[in-house]
């Protein structure tokens, strides 16, 4: 199997590659029809009362060996994101279900549950996970996770063996680490990352004020431009914690949740990621059930090996999930 991520040298700057991971125009090339022709909505019972969308693709022939694929967004992305998309499609058409989730207020979801989203919510998504193990009992059970997805994937892991379920493989792509190094990324590095993120995190709430108007008056944060004071006063006024940095601390990886997984878990990132710095991942190391995996170029979810729908990545994902029937 390749498992180092080489592109050409015309396409390896970082912020090209991340650019690249999620425009509309990769989305649109994707040749995603059949897993679109044959979509069903789940509302998923995560427990106490929350719901959460997933959208699930079955293949003509389902068997008891058959790969289930549970995949998970990053932040203010969807179902629909690109960098999902692709690999969901490219996992479906070699033999795999697939059950795109999306977390709380994340696609057109916020009607859901009246409270926020925040990324500590992390028992909704065991919930979520759990839900679809009990309606494909026996199945092989496969989670993939990007950027906050990658983050939520590697905690999923970590806590399944409890919540009653197994995976037989988890795979994190690009996963944030420490959350306050990330936002420091996010706002310090290039504007276009601060500006892709405020952008689509104000439009999220304006739906979820929408939603609930007699819940949320989002008007003061609105009025904000910088990532670190929007969470704070967010978490201030609607959460449950007594500062960011209690927040924060509250969705970091550790060494338990990594080194010690207790299910086979990989971790593909890459060195010259903008959003998530790659010296986050140097206090970690592979063996036991962990494979970490930093790679020298790749962006952040890029690892775009050309210039079209599909990466190295979906092609990683196929040759771990459906070895045996892998085409690309």
């Amino acid at each position: 199997m390749k498992t180092e991520f080489l592109p050409p040298r015309w396409l390896a700057n970082c912020h090209l590659q991340s650019l690249l991971a999620s425009t509309r125009l990769r989305r649109a090339m994707v040749d995603a029809a059949g897993l679109r022709a044959v979509a069903q909505e789940r509302v998923l019972d995560c427990g106490d009362g929350v719901r959460l969308l997933a959208l699930q693709s079955t293949p003509a022939e389902v068997r008891d060996d058959t790969p289930l694929v549970v995949m998970i967004h990053g932040w203010e992305g969807s179902a629909d994101s690109s960098y999902l998309l692709a690999a969901a499609s490219a996992l479906f058409r070699n033999g795999a279900e697939v059950v795109r989730l999306n977390l709380r207020d994340h696609g057109d979801t916020h009607h859901l549950n009246e409270d926020i989203f925040h990324s500590c919510r992390l028992d909704e998504a065991v919930g979520a996970v759990a839900a679809v193990a009990r309606a494909n009992p026996g199945r092989p059970l496969y989670l993939v996770g990007w950027s906050l997805g990658g983050n939520f994937t590697v905690r999923i892991a970590h806590r399944a063996p409890g919540a009653g379920f197994q995976l037989r493989h988890a795979i994190a792509v690009s996963p944030v680490v420490q959350p306050a190094n990330s936002y420091t990324s996010m706002q310090d590095g290039l504007f276009f990352y601060r500006h892709y993120f405020i952008r689509k995190w104000r439009r999220s709430l304006l739906r979820k004020q929408a939603a609930f108007p007699d819940r949320y008056d989002f008007s003061e944060v609105m009025q904000m431009s910088d990532l670190r004071s929007m969470t704070a006063h967010l978490i201030e006024k609607f959460g449950e914690f007594e500062t960011v940095d209690d927040y924060f601390s509250g969705y970091a990886l550790n060494r338990d949740m990594l080194e010690g997984a207790s299910q086979p878990l990989t971790v593909i990132a890459a060195d010259d990621d903008p959003v998530i710095p790659g010296s986050d991942f140097a206090p970690f190391r592979s063996g036991g059930n962990l494979t970490l995996e930093v790679h020298r170029h790749g962006g952040h979810c890029g690892f775009m090996e050309r210039l079209g729908p599909h990466s190295w990545i979906d092609e990683r994902l196929c040759r771990i999930i459906t070895p045996h029937v892998y085409r690309r």
